[in-house]
This record gives structure tokens, sequence and C-alpha cells, in this order.
């Protein structure tokens, strides 16, 4: 019972920090990012802690960087398949919205509302017709994705790599001392998007200049 306020005042926090004023930090030089002064290491994987530490206060460095990088492999990758990629971003979406639809409070409300009626007719008759929209929408949906199953596993791809390239990055960076106190004062800034998104998902950094 207790969650379902943590949860919304979670999301209503996050909602009013992106919906302020968001300030991306300035873009790093490509020697301090993967050129001559930066230094990577594997990051000490028994120390969880300490990799996470490091993960955070890269991803909130670096995050210029990251979104640029970003948007470079996505925009290569809908270059070379355009086609391919757009059709599985709408098999997704229609997945995403069956199962949206499937699980919507609204379903589940007219349900249990016609079950404490004793069974009203006209809410049986939007539950039975509800149920072949949704049922409809499955088999179309799966059918889309058995013959786009490629698109699909194309577009998650596209999605993964730049996730994956800013990860192993930001755990193999090495931060320095112009790393830790920019870090520290942009601490004391506006907020930024990483930032915001973090704290969205409830992941802080130990310490200032750890």
């Amino acid at each position: 019972m207790s969650s379902t306020p943590t949860t919304s005042s979670a999301v209503g926090d996050a909602a009013a920090a992106l919906s302020g004023n968001l300030q991306l930090p300035p873009l790093r030089t490509l020697d301090d990012f993967v050129l001559g002064s930066a230094r990577f290491q594997l990051p000490n994987l028994k120390d969880f802690d300490k990799w996470g530490n490091r993960v955070v206060k890269n991803l909130l460095y670096y995050q210029t960087n990251y979104f640029l990088v970003f948007l470079a492999i996505y925009v290569i990758m809908i270059a070379f398949n355009p086609t391919k990629i757009i059709s599985g971003l709408v098999v997704q979406a229609l997945i995403i919205g069956v199962i949206w639809q499937f699980f919507s409070s609204k379903s589940k409300n007219n349900f249990i509302a016609s079950r404490l009626t004793g069974g009203n007719q006209i809410l049986a008759q939007q539950n039975a017709q509800q149920k072949w929209y949704i049922l409809a929408g499955a088999l179309l949906t799966g059918y889309l994705f058995l013959h786009m199953i490629s698109a699909v596993l194309l577009t998650a791809f596209t999605l993964l790599l730049p996730i994956s390239v800013t990860f192993i990055h930001a755990s193999l960076r090495l931060r320095n001392m112009k790393n830790k106190l920019a870090n520290t004062i942009e601490s004391f800034g506006p907020s930024t998007p990483m930032g915001s998104f973090l704290d969205a998902l409830n992941v802080r950094a130990d310490g200032v200049i750890n």
C-alpha cells in the first residue's frame, strides 16, 4: 500500500526535474575523451561500488560526448538500413501498444467492475469487444514480428550498440583531477539531462570528489 505514493512521488520528482531548466555540460575535447590524455583501465570487477561510482561520474562528466556518440551511431545505422529500422520501430511500437493495452488499469477496472456488479451486460459486452481487439492486435503483432524479425533485431542492435559503447567507455575511462573537480563544480550548478535521468533511477555516485 505504501509503495504507490512513493512511486508516484518519484515519478513526479523526475517529471518536475525534466520539465525544469536543464543544461548540458560543455563538450569534452577529443584528447580528453579518447586520445592522448585519456587513460583506460579495467575496473575491479569485485568492487561493484567503486566500479559503479566511476561509471556514474563518467556518465555525468562526458554526457554531451555520449549524446553525440549515440546520435552518430544511430544516424549511421539508419542511413545504411533505413527501411529495416523504421519497420522494426513500427513493430516494436505495436508490441508495446498491445502489452500496454492488455495490462492497462482501465482494462483491469472494467473486468473487476463487471465481476462486482454481477456481470453487467454492457460491461460484459465492452470486455468481450476489448478482448477481441487485443487478440486481433496480438495476432497481427505476432505475425509482423515473425515476418520482420530481422528488422526488429536490427532495431534492437541499433539501440543497444551506442548504449554498450557508452557503458564500456564509462567503465574503462580513469578519472583525472580535472574530471573530479568538474563533477564537483557542476554538482552545484543547474541540473543536467543525465543527472535528471540518473536521479529518476535513484542512481547516485558516492561522495563529491571520490
